[in-house]
């Protein structure tokens, strides 16, 4: 069965942007269709596909520019119905790790949006090609749901 995802990205310097095409090729790969939002707003979003949330951490533990309007769109919204996952990106030697993608998965859940599985945060400390190990468990959660 063929599904649809919908990749979130929030990028500062590129590398979720990298995980997010490698996911997205590992989709097509298995059959599936996707979109990839660099610029996401929430009404070019499809509730009824499946969203992957894909952000790095900037700063003091915020998300990157171009995906805070839509992290404060989703505030308002009533995603009941939308089921989602969360690949974050972080390093560990920042009390904020991950902290951009916590956040984005709590303001979904707050909208009713279903997270399907738990979060995947990834530490490029650990794994300086973040896209790799984004893969290998993604596809790992992908096949246990």
């Amino acid at each position: 069965m063929t599904t649809h995802y919908e990749i979130i990205v929030g990028t500062m310097l590129g590398a979720s942007e990298y995980v997010a095409e490698a996911i997205a090729k590992m989709l097509e790969q298995q059959g599936n269709t996707f979109t990839i939002h660099l610029e996401p707003t929430l009404n070019d979003i499809n509730k009824d596909s499946t969203w992957i949330l894909c952000t790095s951490t900037h700063g003091a533990g915020e998300l990157p520019d171009n995906i805070q309007p839509f992290a404060k769109s989703l505030k308002d919204a009533d995603l009941k119905g939308v089921n989602f996952y969360v690949i974050g990106l972080g390093d560990t030697s920042y009390d904020t790790f991950c902290h951009g993608a916590k956040e984005i998965e709590t303001t979904m859940k707050n909208t009713g949006a279903t997270l399907l599985a738990a979060p995947i945060h990834i530490d490029v400390l650990e794994h300086p090609i973040p896209e790799d190990e984004a893969v290998a468990r993604f596809e790992s959660t992908l096949e246990t749901a």
